[in-house]
């Protein structure tokens, strides 16, 4: 795992490490319920300074497992401030978990009193959602989905709702909604993230998520997360280094093999990307018929003509040609606007086999592979790195799967491509997800619909090569990569809107980027700690 990134849970991992710290550390779980609830405290007590409704109740809706203890720890505290409160609890109270019917009778020894359901005609100041936490697996129906149906309402007439630990219905391990799901302004996970916050459509119900670190350790015997996300401070410490001394020849030499006659701009852009991000020579390789027009476009990378086919497609007989110019370069980028043409296809998987560099495959280099009964075996097969780049359909298509079926659970989808094809994947998407064939997996926090440009994707594959040129290692190459690109484009966006951003614009953000990223101090031994958040040590997927 990268430095300072988050570890990401499943939720038998964050069971696990539950049972451990109460089990064999001797820590006990109503201790660990009062840290939680204290620290969900903590973000109601904010929440209502900023919203100005301090004097309606506090609604706070509880289930009958740990997750209810949570809420009745917090109507506990917010009563003993002063703050009115309205708890309604799930189901029969005499069914509570152990710490949660500990918690369930100091409240009510304080005087306050719980309803079977909230109530229809309430206008509360906020809302705390403590309905279902880690160990839903089943769908929400029933009094269950009235509740959730309730605290949507809320969340809809502009009441802030602060979910504990996930919104109730999310599956924590995918983020897939069972049935019905709560939508939060905002979430404070316990212990650590969860991974199925990271991914949609969990991120979206999530709102801001906040990490609150109540004592359970991270660290168990046969817990070991491979799951990751990057802070800034994690992206910073990764950054390639830029040596006074160096020059051109110090940082690398991408060549970029894309292009074919109306796809000019998928090679310019990709070789961009590459230079963007800091490489120290583009090489574009392109059909011949179209170098004159990259000579013009792309005047900071060199450009190499070679044999091309009568529409101005890669022709099998460029592959002599595209193996030299391989040899003399670090790392190669492949397939950006290269089309389907019969002889091109082939070529892809001749290059595949012989290319030694590293190679970054994307577009129509991967569909090139779709139909090919030996595709994942002969990528499997090569001895230099591959990192892959696909969009759901592109995977799904290399899995002989579907876009819908695969983004049901897209770090096991990820994790698939990766092993099969014994390539580094790169999937593509709210939340991008990078794996590596060992099984380690990094969710990219960064990105949002100012990506939804034609080109974008572009950029990413040159990206990634001209990190991979500067030395990095390649899965610490692919998940740097994707979290500049996004963050890039989260950069933009704060000022200047999230739509009709060009894929260039984010490109030439970058350099600033980087130097913002190195000027920032990089000691903290926990991600993306401060004064403003304090215990709660996370402002996620947020970038800043």
């Amino acid at each position: 795992m990268a430095s300072n990134a988050w570890p990401l849970v499943s939720a038998e991992e964050m069971r696990a490490l539950d049972r451990h710290t109460i089990v064999d550390l001797d820590v006990r779980g109503e201790v660990l319920m009062e840290s939680a609830g204290r620290a969900v405290v903590e973000r109601v007590l904010a929440r209502l300074e900023d919203s100005g409704r301090a004097n309606a109740p506090v609604s706070i809706v509880c289930g009958r497992g740990n997750n209810g203890g949570d809420g009745f720890v917090v109507a506990r505290h917010l009563a003993v401030l002063g703050h009115p409160v309205e708890v309604s609890v799930l189901g029969d109270p005499a069914g509570l978990a152990d710490d949660a019917a500990v918690n369930f009778a100091r409240l009510t020894a304080l005087g306050v009193e719980s309803i079977a359901h909230p109530r229809d005609g309430s206008e509360p100041s906020l809302v705390v959602d403590a309905l279902f936490g880690t160990g839903l697996a089943r769908a929400l129906e029933g009094e269950a989905a009235d509740h959730v149906a309730w605290i949507n309402e809320r969340f809809e007439a502009g009441v802030p709702v602060i979910a504990v630990d996930l919104p109730s219905g999310l599956d924590s391990d995918d983020g897939q909604i069972h049935g019905v799901a709560v939508r939060a302004s905002e979430t404070v996970t316990i212990g650590l993230p969860k991974i199925g916050l990271c991914l949609e459509p969990g991120r979206g119900h999530a709102g801001e998520i906040f990490v609150a670190r109540i004592g359970i350790h991270d660290e168990a015997p046969g817990v070991a997360p491979k799951a990751e996300a990057w802070s800034r401070e994690t992206a910073t410490r990764e950054l390639p280094e830029r040596a006074a001394s160096g020059h051109k020849g110090s940082f690398g030499h991408v060549l970029v093999v894309a292009g074919s006659r109306g796809k000019t701009g998928a090679a310019h852009l990709s070789s961009l990307g590459a230079a963007r991000v800091g490489a120290g020579l583009v090489t574009v390789a392109c059909p011949a018929g179209i170098n004159e027009i990259l000579e013009v476009k792309t005047t900071e990378a060199m450009t190499a003509p070679v044999p091309d086919t009568e529409d101005q497609s890669f022709a099998a007989a460029s592959a002599s040609h595209l193996l030299a110019l391989a040899e003399g370069r670090d790392v190669v980028a492949l397939g950006p606007g290269i089309g389907t043409h019969e002889e091109t296809v082939s070529l892809v998987h001749e290059l595949a086999k012989r290319v030694e560099r590293p190679l970054v495959i994307d577009a129509d280099g991967l569909n090139a592979f779709a139909e090919h009964a030996d595709a994942l075996a002969i990528l499997k097969a090569r001895s230099a790195a591959t990192i892959l780049t696909p969009h759901p359909g592109e995977a799904a298509r290399l899995l002989d799967s579907d876009a819908r079926s695969l983004n049901r659970d897209r770090v096991a989808s990820a994790r698939a491509l990766a092993e099969r094809g014994g390539s580094i994947v790169v999937l593509k998407g709210a939340g991008t997800v990078i794996a590596e064939p060992a099984g380690r997996v990094a969710i990219n926090p960064t990105g949002g619909p100012a990506l939804a440009a034609g080109g974008t994707g572009d950029v990413l594959t040159g990206v990634i090569a001209g990190l991979l040129a500067q030395r990095l290692a390649p899965f610490e190459a692919a998940t740097l990569g994707v979290y500049l690109h996004g963050l890039a484009a989260d950069e933009l966006a704060l000022r200047r809107g999230n739509s009709g951003l060009l894929a260039h614009e984010i490109a030439d953000e970058l350099p600033a980027l980087c130097a913002s990223l190195r000027a920032q101090p990089t000691s903290s031994p926990l991600p993306d700690t401060s004064e403003r958040s304090r215990a709660l040590l996370l402002r996620f997927p947020n970038p800043r």
